[in-house]
């Protein structure tokens, strides 16, 4: 009776203090490392919203310096503030962090806000350069590097095979 009672008690605890979803887990592990993509663990590591706002001037002075973002840039007006604005908003949520961009712009989706510019592999490519020489002028540890840039491939590529199913023209919405 007793070592079933002690069972039950046992699961009922370790049951009981795990969180419901992913984002109020803790967001370390026993090696206290973080895990990202668990809570706020790919905020933190980004540095918080200071550290997204230079990751993002780092990705748009890349772009404007970069030829291999030529054609990315020439989708973009020529003050970028904005744009600048809404992907740190949004790179905030997305990691684990405050909601800024559905507080300021409402809700997203992506690969359909996307669909304004003709987006193909080339610009793919070209945004993801960017995105690649910002962070590697961030003291990011090699590992959220990598791993930021490894989840920033997924929506850059959904874009582009949104793109390829149904290309929209400038203008259109």
């Amino acid at each position: 009776m007793w070592p079933l009672l002690a069972l039950v008690l046992i699961w009922h605890k370790r049951a009981s203090s795990r969180a419901p979803f992913p984002s109020q887990r803790r967001t370390m592990n026993p090696d206290q490392r973080p895990v990202f993509g668990v809570g706020d663990a790919s905020f933190q590591a980004a540095g918080g919203e200071a550290g997204l706002q230079r990751l993002v001037a780092d990705f748009y002075r890349v772009m404007d310096e970069a030829p291999e973002a030529a054609n990315v840039r020439a989708m973009y007006p020529a003050d970028v503030s904005e744009a600048a604005d809404r992907l740190a908003s949004f790179l905030c949520g997305w990691l684990g962090g405050p909601k800024r961009y559905a507080e300021k712009y409402g809700a997203i989706s992506i690969p359909q806000f996307h669909t304004r510019w003709p987006v193909g592999e080339a610009e793919r490519d070209a945004w993801l350069f960017c995105m690649e020489q910002a962070i590697a002028r961030q003291p990011y540890s090699p590992d959220f590097s990598e791993y930021l840039l490894r989840q920033l491939r997924v929506p850059a590529e959904r874009i582009r095979q949104v793109q390829a199913a149904c290309p929209a023209r400038p203008g259109q919405n």
